[in-house]
């Protein structure tokens, strides 16, 4: 593999980057491609390379998934710590988080479902409001449970009613002085380089634990970045707007903030992101066929990220 992503890292004596697949499908080329430049990157600078396993979703991950995962990474001839971490294992960690956001109240609890904020969504278009939308195209959730007293989140709460925790993002960013930036030393989708200011008032109030999860992608992952001491986040610029989210976080729980790489993406024929539900483009299907880590190492494109 090319070293042309090897990068001098002052002042940092050992690099860590981490892959995070969730076990919830089968690895495709897009993961080789991530899961090879993080490896390649971490054995240019002397680094560490970590696999972490993102199975907060307990109603779609797999130990069949899990194996797979390890199968295929090991076939392309990667190697990383054991035993690897799981989310799942550490929900302790992320109500923690929770807690010390709940203390500044800078969280609430969100008590409509998705089918009563689509149809409050679906409402207000239809009565010709632009509801705004986050970067992913989802739109916002609705203030109504912001306006909740105590007294009224408290009763609801011990009644028993399902909730989740979302962030007041208007009240937190009010409460914040300056703006935050990272340092993306890949490229944003349409080409964002250099030191990049987060915008997370694009995401509205995000969730940050679900009903019946004690945690979010986008808490987890910030976390876990920072427990597991990751110096370099390198994953798919699908990612690169979440980062904003992933700032915030790292400002309001006083935790260090990673370097940033976001790579272009393996696309289908269509032009479109390959996915887990489409079994012929995994990497299990390829070797099925015959093909050589060779085969998937020139399929992941790492050159084209020099």
């Amino acid at each position: 593999m090319s070293n042309a992503n090897a990068t001098a890292n002052a002042g940092l004596s050992t690099p860590i980057v981490r892959f995070a697949p969730s076990p919830n499908g089968l690895l495709h080329v897009g993961h080789a491609r991530s899961a090879l430049l993080n490896w390649q990157f971490a054995h240019a600078n002397g680094g560490k390379f970590l696999l972490r396993l993102e199975d907060i979703d307990l109603t779609r991950a797999r130990p069949e998934f899990e194996t797979a995962i390890f199968e295929d990474l090991a076939w392309l001839g990667l190697e990383w710590p054991r035993p690897v971490r799981r989310q799942s294992r550490h929900f302790s960690d992320y109500e923690t988080a929770l807690s010390e956001l709940r203390k500044l109240d800078l969280i609430y609890p969100a008590f409509l479902s998705r089918t009563e904020a689509a149809e409050r969504v679906r409402k207000a278009e239809a009565g010709g409001r632009n509801w705004p939308r986050d970067p992913d195209g989802a739109p916002h959730y609705p203030g109504d449970d912001r306006t909740l007293t105590v007294a009224q989140r408290t009763k609801r709460i011990s009644d028993g009613e399902p909730h989740a925790w979302r962030l007041d993002m208007k009240a937190t960013l009010t409460g914040l002085a300056g703006s935050m930036c990272w340092d993306e030393l890949g490229a944003g989708p349409n080409g964002e380089t250099g030191k990049i200011t987060a915008t997370p008032a694009e995401w509205g109030d995000v969730i940050l634990a679900r009903r019946d999860i004690p945690t979010s992608y986008h808490l987890a992952v910030t976390i876990d970045d920072s427990i597991q001491g990751v110096t370099d986040v390198i994953r798919g610029e699908d990612l690169f707007a979440a980062t904003s989210v992933h700032r915030l976080l790292q400002q309001l729980l006083g935790l260090p903030v990673p370097r940033y790489r976001h790579h272009g993406l393996v696309l289908d024929t269509g032009g479109r992101k390959l996915s887990k539900s489409e079994d012929a483009t995994s990497i299990a299907s390829w070797r099925e066929q015959g093909a050589t880590p060779a085969d998937i190492i020139a399929m992941a494109r790492l050159d084209s990220e020099a």
